[in-house]
């Protein structure tokens, strides 16, 4: 569902309402759903959860169609009969041993296992909206770092009497880490690192990181047979994705959907 993308009518009247057939898609619903819809702003959550909502109404009344849901049902039983109507109508074809053999050796990268490193850090802590403690740790952070330059046993020391990880207690140690285990952006330049101190503070949403590599354990592609029900999840999951997208299309199409469309590519304006 994730790849059906709805977006608003550029500005500033108030948006018609939602209606799936002849069912009208409150604003308070919208609203309450809204919770389970993190995103970036008001405007982009509201617009998820809107999707949301049409895209149940719409599994809802075909389920009602076909008798597998009666009106006036509570959440559980909608649930249950949406669950029934996929597993009816849902085609998703299963993937050949050939089709995830080739799936393989065009993404290897994906199968493979990752690079660790072995990472030792110091973090002085700033939050991301206080410039003057930005600029002070970023500060302290280059004189910390030019003195383990000259001093790199004092790495426990610094980390002990600086750091605002918990890490500290370990002398800044965070073991072995392979992608997605630490905070996003302080992940992504790991990766790029060689070994040893890295000669400036690494920015975060916590603050700034004196990094440390101190070994790198390369990831290795794994042969296929030790990963083909990985492989063969993967294209299912895919497969599953492209199948319910051109199904709720269809039924867009059949049932109709106003104020909100659902587009295949997801690259027009959808509001109608």
């Amino acid at each position: 569902m994730q790849k059906i993308d709805i977006e608003m009518i550029p500005g500033g009247a108030s948006p018609p309402p939602i209606r799936v057939g002849e069912a009208t898609i409150p604003e308070a619903d919208i609203a309450q759903e809204m919770q389970y819809h993190p995103a970036d702003s008001a405007g982009s959550a509201q617009l998820k959860a809107a999707r949301a909502l049409v895209v149940r109404e719409l599994l809802r009344q075909r389920a009602a169609a076909l008798g597998l849901a009666e009106e006036g049902a509570d959440l559980d039983e909608d649930d249950a009969a949406i669950a029934t109507l996929l597993e009816q109508e849902l085609d998703v074809p299963e993937p050949s041993e050939e089709d995830c053999r080739r799936f393989h050796a065009a993404h290897a990268e994906r199968f493979s296992e990752p690079t660790r490193l072995k990472v030792r850090h110091i973090l002085l802590a700033a939050a991301p909206d206080d410039a003057e403690a930005r600029d002070a740790g970023y500060r302290l952070g280059e004189k910390l770092i030019k003195q383990l330059g000259e001093h790199p046993e004092r790495f426990t020391e610094f980390a002990q009497r600086h750091s605002a990880c918990p890490s500290r207690e370990e002398g800044g140690e965070l073991g072995w880490l392979a992608p997605g285990q630490t905070v996003a952006e302080l992940d992504g330049a790991l990766q790029h690192l060689p070994e040893g101190l890295h000669d400036r503070p690494l920015a975060s949403r916590y603050g700034w990181h004196m990094v440390s590599i101190d070994a790198r354990q390369e990831g290795r592609e794994l042969p296929y047979e030790q990963v083909a029900e990985h492989v063969r999840h993967s294209l299912r999951e895919q497969s599953t994705r492209r199948s319910l997208r051109h199904y709720l299309l269809a039924l867009q199409a059949e049932i109709g959907v106003e104020g909100v469309s659902l587009d295949d590519e997801g690259s027009s304006a959808l509001m109608q």
